[in-house]
């Protein structure tokens, strides 16, 4: 069955389709396009709240640009970002990237298990949906863009797992963002790239540049971490200062 019609039998069977919106470019894309697709009633937007690492702004910018969808947030009640790096004595990697699993993925799986629970009308049909391009990476060119989801079908669930942006590009997202008569996060107009966490084991060295600028105070909390634990946040060994050649004011 072709893509399109299992997505159109699934509004038509009354299924929630859940947003998983960091406040970046591509999480606000991907509303634009399905609220015009999935009535409002169907949809849900999740945003996993980061605390001090986060983007100031993220959840007053997702609030001004989803208009009348129902909007949770949701946090690991257990660790931050920084908590969990300094227990663990070391930074997330590619390989083993916990700040996804723990403090993004996992509360919003249970935010929507408790949504669902909460709202029998969706009898446990959903469809969670995520900004992942397949421009962004070789890893992310390689996911599948609808899968069903084995292992959170239980209890009564049917869940599928969605990119609706998958085949798009930079200049699409953006594109239809204006189409729209948005705007992206501010953080982008001050020169990030990107929007994840304010400094992310992904970033390139201009991202951290930018957002050592823009965070003085959280910038020396990191540096000062990084000392602590005797790990860098670069995968390549190299501390932020050396990195970003931004002396920090600890």
């Amino acid at each position: 069955m072709e893509l399109s019609k299992q997505v159109d039998d699934l509004i038509e069977r009354g299924a929630l389709f859940v947003i998983n919106h960091s406040a970046g470019k591509d999480s606000q894309a991907m509303t634009i396009m399905l609220r015009r697709v999935v009535p409002a009633r169907q949809l849900l937007v999740v945003h996993a709240d980061l605390g001090e690492v986060e983007w100031d702004g993220n959840i007053d910018h997702i609030r001004k640009t989803i208009g009348d969808i129902a909007f949770e947030t949701c946090r690991n009640p257990n660790k931050t970002l920084l908590e969990m790096v300094e227990r663990r004595g070391m930074w997330p990697s590619p390989g083993q990237r916990q700040c996804t699993s723990d403090l993004k993925r996992g509360p919003i799986e249970r935010t929507i298990r408790r949504y669902l629970k909460a709202h029998p009308e969706f009898g446990g049909l959903v469809v969670n949906c995520m900004g992942i391009r397949a421009e962004e990476s070789t890893a992310r060119s390689k996911q599948k863009p609808f899968r069903f989801h084995a292992g959170n079908s239980k209890a009564g669930r049917e869940w599928y797992d969605w990119l609706p942006i998958f085949d798009m590009s930079k200049e699409d997202v953006f594109a239809l963002i204006d189409e729209a008569g948005q705007k992206p996060h501010w953080a982008y107009a001050a020169g990030m790239s990107r929007l994840s966490c304010v400094f992310c084991i992904m970033a390139n060295r201009s991202d951290l540049r930018t957002a050592a600028n823009l965070n003085p105070d959280l910038y020396s909390r990191y540096v000062r971490l990084e000392r602590q634990i005797g790990h860098t946040l670069s995968m390549d060994g190299r501390g932020l200062e050396e990195v970003t050649g931004i002396q920090a004011t600890t």
